[in-house]
C-alpha cells in the first residue's frame, strides 16, 4: 500500500470561495502556477485536500494565477472502492514525478506545483513556498486563439511564447469543472465527495522550440463520462515531465 499523510488544515495564502470557471490570461498576462493534486476516492486523507484544491483554484499568490488539476490515481481501487475518475495515465504521471521529485514514492494526497515542487496535498506553507520560488523563474506564455469540437475531435489553435530555446511538450487537458460522487465502500464509505477540475483526458499535441502559432487536433473518447461543464487547458512542460512554464484555460 502507498503511504498516506495527514496534513494541517491551514493555508497562509488567502483562499476565497471557489470561483466559476473563467478563461486565464493570454500571452502578456501573469504567470500561471499549475497545481496538480494526485488523489483517490479510496483514500480517507484525500477529501480535505480535494476541498483545499477547490478553495485555492483560480486564486492569486506571488504574482501567479493558480490553476488546479485533480488527477485520480488507480492504486487505491483494489481496496474496496473503484474511483470512477481514476486512470492509469495519472498513476503513471505520478510515478514519473516520484522518480524526479521524491524519494518516498507515490502517495496520496500529493500536490505538485509546476512540475518542480511536491508536498503533501493541503500543506499551505509548502504551497506558498513553492509559489514564491516559482515566481522568480522564467515563464513562457500560452494563448488559445480558437477551439471547436467536431465529429469526436477537438481542434484548437494556439500561440506559444517560449521562455528560452529549449523544447517543450504542449499538453491538451480536458477537465470537468466540478464533480460529486457517493462512495459506497472503502475508507470513505457513506460519504459524498466533491471534486474540482477533474482531469478526463491529457494528451501531448506538440513539441515546440521557440515562439510558435499552431493548430492541434485531439481525438476524444466516445464517452468522457459525467455531465459537468468542462474546460480545456493547454500546458507547456519540459519533456519527461519536467518544469511547467506556461498554461492557459478556456471553457468548453
Amino acid at each position: 500500500m502507498r503511504l498516506r499523510y495527514v496534513f494541517p488544515a491551514f493555508f497562509l495564502v488567502a483562499a476565497a470561495p471557489a470561483k466559476p470557471w473563467a478563461a486565464m490570461p493570454n500571452p502578456g498576462g501573469e504567470p500561471v502556477a499549475v497545481v496538480e493534486l494526485f488523489t483517490s476516492e479510496g483514500c480517507s486523507s484525500c477529501p480535505p485536500a480535494d476541498d483545499f484544491l477547490r478553495r485555492i483554484n483560480l486564486q492569486h499568490n506571488s504574482g501567479e494565477l493558480i490553476l488546479g488539476l485533480s488527477e485520480h490515481v488507480t492504486y487505491w481501487n483494489q481496496l474496496g472502492w473503484k474511483d470512477p475518475f481514476s486512470q492509469q495515465a495519472f498513476t503513471d504521471r505520478q510515478e514519473v514525478y516520484a522518480d524526479k521529485l521524491s524519494s518516498r514514492g507515490p502517495y496520496t494526497p500529493q500536490m505538485v506545483v509546476n512540475g518542480r515542487a511536491e508536498f503533501v496535498g493541503g500543506n499551505g506553507p509548502a504551497l506558498e513556498k513553492a509559489l514564491h520560488e516559482d515566481a522568480g523563474l522564467a515563464h513562457g506564455a500560452l494563448g488559445i486563439a480558437g477551439h471547436e469540437v467536431d465529429s469526436g475531435k477537438l481542434n484548437v489553435s494556439f500561440h506559444f511564447k517560449a521562455p528560452d530555446a529549449h523544447a517543450y511538450d504542449i499538453l491538451a487537458v480536458i477537465a470537468d469543472d466540478a464533480d460529486h460522487s457517493s462512495v459506497a465502500r472503502g475508507e470513505n464509505a457513506g460519504r459524498t465527495l466533491a471534486h474540482v477540475s477533474v482531469v478526463r483526458l491529457m494528451a501531448k499535441v506538440a513539441t515546440l522550440s521557440g515562439d510558435s502559432d499552431q493548430t492541434a487536433q485531439v481525438n476524444l473518447p466516445a464517452d468522457l463520462g459525467g455531465a459537468s461543464p468542462r474546460h480545456l487547458v493547454l500546458i507547456a512542460q519540459q519533456p519527461h515531465q519536467g518544469r511547467i512554464v506556461a498554461a492557459v484555460t478556456v471553457p468548453l
